[in-house]
């Protein structure tokens, strides 16, 4: 069953814009709006699917894939926050092989998605396999690179901290990929600004930012750690003011494009992205609490447009920079 098949009798929460323009360059390719789930949020779109037709998205982040399988942390590795969430999920996934053989096809019968590849690992030499494995793929659209995991005790964040390690990363990464690499940075670093400029230097296509803030929540009845793992990454609406900030900063200090994401909600948050500098957007938490919040938030997006006599979202990139 396709996936307008699949929608065809539901009714969805959206409603086309005729008067915006909501397309959007990305690298060499037009994204038809700038709204993705982020990688970990939607799993590989299947659930998804059954609720409404992926095309209506701009593209799709799917999970982090590893060269092997992962089981992910021990549980719990979930807990709610006044204002978001802390995830210690620890990259589950079935490994690569599975991913092209039994995830990705499915994703190949919508298509006006462009599909992105988070991909993860413990050493560059399984970033640059996995890599190998996935430029096999004409339908893959992109790599984003998670160098910037805080949830597992090797590999991820190690790469997202260290400049030269980024860079090292990178060079290898671009050796063999044949398609667009997007580096997906940390906010747990001193100066994110450097970080970025590193990863152009290396020649990354384009950034995304950002991933979670290490963050624990203490179970003060049994006095420890909520989660299994001690800390876990905090994202949500409280991340927001400080991924705006951080987006605005790389963005004036890049040529590359630069996805923005942490906390956004509702499409004023995409919106505030977007006038930060961010070419594009992820939606990470929304989608657990609101299965269609990307759906939503590109309608409130070309809503508030209309609303205001923008014809066409480009207008809003770096609006807050004039």
């Amino acid at each position: 069953m396709t996936g307008q098949e699949n929608t065809a009798n539901r009714e969805l929460p959206y409603r086309a814009i005729r008067n915006v323009d909501l397309t959007v360059p990305f690298l060499d390719m037009n994204f038809k709006n700038p709204v993705m789930p982020a990688s970990g949020c939607f799993s590989f779109g299947r659930e998804m699917a059954a609720l409404y037709d992926l095309n209506r998205l701009g593209a799709i982040v799917v999970k982090a894939t590893t060269l092997d399988e992962r089981q992910g942390n021990k549980t719990p590795r979930l807990a709610e926050t006044a204002a978001g969430m802390l995830n210690s999920i620890g990259l589950q996934n079935p490994g690569v092989e599975r991913v092209m053989s039994e995830e990705l096809p499915y994703l190949t019968q919508f298509n006006q998605l462009p599909v992105i590849v988070n991909v993860a690992g413990t050493a560059i030499e399984d970033y640059v396999m996995v890599v190998q494995r996935l430029s096999d793929m004409d339908s893959i659209t992109a790599i984003e690179l998670n160098i910037s995991c805080p949830n597992v005790k090797c590999g991820g964040i190690q790469f997202g901290t260290d400049p030269a390690m980024a860079q090292s990363m990178i060079r290898a990464i671009k050796e063999v990929a044949r398609m667009p690499v997007i580096v997906k940075l940390s906010p747990n670093v001193t100066d994110i600004v450097q970080m970025a400029v590193a990863c152009e230097e290396a020649g990354a296509d384009a950034l995304s930012l950002i991933n979670t803030l290490i963050g624990m929540q203490i179970d003060v009845e049994h006095k420890r750690p909520l989660l299994a793992n001690g800390v876990g990454g905090l994202s949500g609406p409280a991340v927001k003011p400080v991924a705006v900030r951080m987006v605005y900063e790389v963005t004036s200090a890049v040529s590359i494009p630069v996805i923005g994401m942490g906390g956004i909600m509702t499409g004023v948050d995409a919106i505030e992205f977007l006038m930060a500098g961010a070419s594009a957007v992820q939606v990470g938490t929304a989608n657990f609490v609101d299965p269609y919040a990307c759906i939503r938030i590109i309608d409130e997006l070309g809503a508030w447009c209309d609303a205001h006599g923008v014809r066409a979202v480009t207008e809003l990139i770096g609006a807050a920079k004039a």
